[in-house]
């Protein structure tokens, strides 16, 4: 798991101490992006059981105590420690107890000479499986290709999920905006929020890392005013 932090600028009221909105890059809107990949399991594994609103934590606590008889090990990982897929692997750092594998799986055909022939429709993830129609073993790896959107992310530097180096608006109850930035705009945002008064309009960089990360989904599952919550440091009553 990557310890990268993430930087943006929060814009924030400070009469009524609150965040108006945050000047972010592409780097943390493809990390609020990701935790909409997040497995109800691992966002219960996050949050602690105990911090957990209504009866899914019980449920999470009942197949960690499943035994070896009941479950298979593997599944039970699958359920309670998830794997990133591959794909987020550029993203600055990931709410995933295990990293992304960027390495494609292996995959294995029938080693039959013939072309072309009915054996050429069966695939394996293992070298010594059989082939079903000639019984002949399937050891002869496959060569990966990748599709055309990965090469393309792969050769300019740009994983994750937004395109481009551009500017984004993101409000406290965690709205994205990518319109481009202007003095009009934001003239017209400070009407919005009513700030009368911008002297008391402070701008201050912040930087997300792992412990911010974890709060600001804590926030985002009862919040209407996450950036403040996490920023500021204000509490709130949750539901």
């Amino acid at each position: 798991m990557s310890k990268g932090k993430v930087s943006l600028k929060l814009l924030i009221d400070m009469n009524n101490r609150t965040v108006l909105f945050a000047e972010a890059g592409k780097d943390f809107v493809d990390f609020l992006i990701h935790i909409l990949t997040l497995p109800v399991g691992q966002v219960i594994r996050l949050l602690t059981k105990t911090g957990m609103v209504g009866s899914l934590g019980n449920l999470y606590g009942s197949v960690e105590k499943l035994n070896d008889v009941s479950i298979k090990p593997s599944k039970k990982d699958i359920l309670l420690k998830p794997k990133a897929p591959a794909f987020l692997s550029e993203i600055p750092f990931l709410l995933f107890d295990n990293p992304p594998d960027s390495t494609p799986k292996a995959s294995y055909r029938c080693n039959f000479s013939v072309p072309y022939s009915n054996c050429l429709g069966y695939v394996a993830d293992d070298p010594s499986a059989k082939c079903p129609w000639c019984n002949i073993p399937m050891n002869l790896e496959c060569i990966p290709v990748k599709s055309p959107a990965a090469s393309a992310a792969e050769s300019d530097g740009k994983g994750g999920f937004v395109l481009g180096e551009v500017t984004y608006m993101v409000m406290d109850d965690l709205t994205v905006d990518p319109s481009p930035w202007s003095t009009i705009s934001s003239i017209t945002l400070l009407k919005k929020f009513n700030v009368k008064d911008i002297g008391l309009v402070e701008e201050k960089t912040v930087s997300l890392g792992m412990d911010e990360g974890i709060k600001l989904l804590r926030s985002s599952l009862h919040s209407k005013k996450v950036l403040t919550d996490v920023f500021l440091g204000v509490k709130r009553e949750r539901w």
